[in-house]
């Protein structure tokens, strides 16, 4: 396995490309959550990725808790890879990326639409506490970083 560049910062977004800022490691993520979940549907959605890439990548996202495997074929063995919850609470995180696409690129790909209307949609923050939309955020140090572990 090659070696990894790794952020020794205090920072969500540090820790948080620790484990998906390798590169093709968010695209794998994105294959299986568009269901291609089978080894050789998610190298086809990736032109240019080798074998050995991909399956190093899979192993890593299988290690940090972000993909697991499920066996589907006893003979010959053959698995199919799925996200754990962690791994799809990243939804989240591509939707954001194709509404900023959407707005910033000059070749959009694809945009994130409601279902039933087909209007497209933005993105919203909602208080824990109450429900409501939030119009301004703020992002604020944790007191103490070990309460969520």
């Amino acid at each position: 396995m090659e070696t990894k560049t790794r952020y020794d910062i205090p920072c969500n977004i540090a820790q948080s490309l620790n484990i998906i800022g390798d590169r093709w490691t968010l695209l794998i993520i994105h294959e299986i959550l568009s269901g291609h979940t089978l080894f050789n549907e998610i190298k086809k959605g990736l032109k240019g990725i080798s074998s050995n890439l991909l399956s190093e990548r899979l192993k890593y996202l299988e290690q940090q808790g972000i993909v697991e495997t499920e066996l589907y074929s006893e003979h010959p063995p053959r698995y199919c890879y799925k996200l754990t919850d962690s791994g799809k609470d990243l939804e989240d995180v591509f939707n954001a990326f194709i509404i900023w696409g959407s707005k910033h690129l000059k070749k959009c790909y694809k945009k994130i639409v409601d279902e039933e209307t087909g209007d497209e949609i933005e993105i919203g923050y909602y208080s824990k506490r109450t429900g409501e939309r939030v119009n301004k955020i703020a992002v604020v140090p944790v007191s103490d970083p070990a309460e969520n572990e």
